[in-house]
């Protein structure tokens, strides 16, 4: 068997998305990592804060990335994997890779959201369209002062700018045929030319973040060519991704390109999971928001 984690993005994340790991001790270093860097613990920020501060950009990367750190550590895979990352979530890939500590992984999100809420636009938000072929969105893109974010499998496309601009954008897109249309709870604009300035800053970061080598037996795919990561070499390319059009498609290409033959997203949510079951109803496909045990996953991954 050739297993792959994807670690989602922000968008999903939700009240209960820890709730899962709460009692388990490998979680619980991890778990104080986040709520340090917070300022405040997870699990009260999770419960209390409204959902503005929910979804709000350094409090959402944080949260997903935690997540996804926190399932990687309480499932200890021993056996050898792949793993990709979809926009912050490629942070989280770095740390399961074991190119950084969770610690460092997750004061290295923080440096990266705090980077893209200063070059951000306080209107700035992304959305998406599904169905229209690339050249129709990238003309509506354009006449929207718009730009395409992210590139998905099955004609679904995540598209950045201002937050009306990518209302108006998606309104025009279901005018055009588009399947469906509209905007997400993600408050900047990534991986479009508006956050050019947060790239110098983030890659600073990273230049003095000492990178290792993955650990052995875990293959790294990286979002800004699709290529395997091997450590410092790779900088670049997570720093350009802030500012720079991701193809998810290419990456998940990659990652199948490996022989995987069973894929499990850490999440939150279950969005890359029902994109891979879209390019191949055949693989074995799941994510964690799938079982509501920690037992559950750890024997669907050893049968």
């Amino acid at each position: 068997m050739t297993l792959a984690l994807l670690c989602a993005g922000q968008g999903r994340q939700d009240r209960a998305m820890l709730d899962l790991f709460a009692d388990d001790p490998r979680a619980a270093p991890i778990l104080a990592e986040a709520s340090d860097v917070l300022g405040r613990d997870v699990f009260t920020v999770l419960r209390t804060e409204d959902e503005a501060t929910l979804f709000a950009n350094r409090t959402s990367q944080i949260l997903c990335v935690t997540r996804g750190l926190v399932a990687a550590a309480c499932l200890a895979p021993t056996m050898p994997f792949v793993v990709a990352g979809y926009s912050v979530g490629e942070m989280t890939a770095w740390g399961i890779a074991g190119i950084w500590s969770s610690e460092r992984t997750l004061h290295l999100t923080a440096a990266r959201a705090e980077a893209m809420d200063a070059a951000s636009g306080t209107d700035d938000g992304l959305g998406f369209i599904r169905g229209l072929p690339r050249e129709r969105v990238d003309a509506l893109v354009a006449g929207f002062g718009c730009a395409i974010a992210i590139v998905n499998p099955d004609l679904l496309f995540v598209i950045g700018g201002e937050r009306a601009h990518v209302a108006q954008c998606c309104s025009a897109a279901l005018e055009q045929g588009a399947t469906s249309a509209r905007s997400i709870a993600v408050h900047v604009a990534s991986h479009t030319p508006r956050l050019s300035t947060a790239v110098a800053a983030f890659r600073a970061a990273l230049d003095s973040s000492e990178p290792a080598k993955p650990a052995r037996g875990r293959t790294l795919i990286g979002a800004a060519d699709a290529s395997i990561v091997s450590g410092g070499r790779g900088i670049a390319g997570l720093a350009g991704q802030i500012d720079t059009m991701v193809d998810w498609a290419a990456t998940l290409e990659a990652v199948l390109e490996r022989g995987v033959d069973r894929i499990l997203e850490l999440g939150p949510g279950t969005a890359l999971a029902d994109m891979v079951r879209a390019v191949d109803p055949a693989l074995e496909v799941r994510a964690i928001d799938d079982f509501r045990s920690v037992s559950g996953i750890r024997d669907w991954l050893a049968r």
